[in-house]
């Protein structure tokens, strides 16, 4: 699985962390930290997570597929 974050239209809301905190994260200046390639088992999480974005700024796509579909 890949996920991408556009952080030009992140605005920080943290929905995306309230639905997968071990893939997405806010660091000490509150900015959005993620991992791009997290394990399968957790796609659930992430879609949900992904969905739940306010400004739609998160895609998820296969592993492998270069930059995840949008």
């Amino acid at each position: 699985m890949q996920v991408h974050v556009d952080l030009a239209v992140c605005q920080s809301h943290g929905q995306c962390v309230f639905g997968a905190p071990d893939v997405f994260s806010f660091d000490d200046d509150d900015q959005l930290r993620y991992s791009p390639s997290p394990p399968e088992e957790r796609r659930a999480d992430v879609i949900r997570a992904a969905s739940a974005c306010p400004v739609r700024a998160i895609t998820v796509g296969p592993s492998g597929s270069g930059r995840p579909a949008a």
